[in-house]
């Protein structure tokens, strides 16, 4: 179930990224509408965040929330914000999920 959480806090992570990225392409009541947004979404992340490493290692945790985050960011900049997606990108991200993906098989 930890695991579970971790991932939905490391969604929300995501979720506040985009969050900025639209408020900054907006002004007025409709930026303050995002930042309402991120704030939201980074106080469920953060509270996830803190009950998930009552069970597992801080370091695990932690380092699986922002790479849940940072690849979801990255893969929202290129879908919505249109940023390139490079070879190297994709190569860099691909690696930082296989190393995600290592971090969850040798944590018990």
């Amino acid at each position: 179930m930890n695991w579970i959480l971790l991932i939905i806090a490391g969604l929300f992570e995501v979720c506040f990224a985009t969050c900025l990225g639209k408020a900054k392409e907006t002004s007025g009541n409709t930026s303050l509408l995002w930042y309402g947004g991120f704030l939201v979404c980074l106080s469920i992340s953060m509270i996830l965040l803190v009950k998930v490493t009552k069970e597992l290692p801080i370091g695990t945790a932690y380092a699986v929330w922002t790479g849940i985050g940072a690849v979801g960011s990255v893969l929202v900049g290129i879908i919505v914000f249109k940023e390139p997606a490079t070879f190297w990108r994709v190569f860099f991200i691909t690696t930082l999920i296989l190393s995600i993906v290592g971090l969850k098989m040798v944590t018990k």
